[in-house]
């Protein structure tokens, strides 16, 4: 963590070019691990709302560290999880946060990390942003969406 906290941020982007905006997260990362190596002693505060003050953190980055990283039960929604959610009926927020909390709320706590770990590969599958494939869906009894256009869908 210490050579990050020192590393040139034009460094770090070419390791992390593949992820997508690697100038603005190579610079993230370096103020990132700065902030953990000066404030924190080199550790990676759990708690949320600590999380979330360090820069480029959301909500879903730091469910995501507490839950893959720390083991610690979160539930990590992203674009998949907020989308197949509200589609399946499962909840009817109007955003990510709402969602979460939703989630939180019906789903028991040992299950909220396999939240994120099968919605995101659903969606990116099966479900797929305005083109769900319920004809191949194993979950499509259960879902709203297919309940509400299963006549327009065959």
């Amino acid at each position: 963590m210490n050579e990050l906290a020192e590393a040139d941020p034009d460094d770090v982007s070419v390791l992390i070019r593949p992820a997508g905006f690697p100038r603005q997260k190579a610079k993230a990362i370096v103020d990132c691990c700065r902030i953990l190596v000066d404030e924190h002693g080199c550790c990676v505060p759990e708690d949320t709302d600590t999380l979330l003050t360090l820069p480029m953190v959301g909500r879903k980055t730091a469910a995501c560290v507490r839950a893959y990283a720390m083991g610690i039960p979160a539930v990590c929604v992203d674009t998949h999880v907020h989308r197949i959610s509200n589609l399946m009926g499962i909840v009817d927020t109007k955003n990510p946060d709402d969602t979460e909390s939703e989630l939180m709320r019906i789903t028991p706590m040992d299950r909220w990390i396999d939240i994120n770990k099968y919605f995101v590969r659903h969606g990116q599958t099966v479900c797929l942003p305005n083109h769900p494939h319920c004809e191949r869906c194993s979950v499509r009894s259960m879902c709203a969406y297919y309940a509400n256009n299963r006549t327009v869908l065959f």
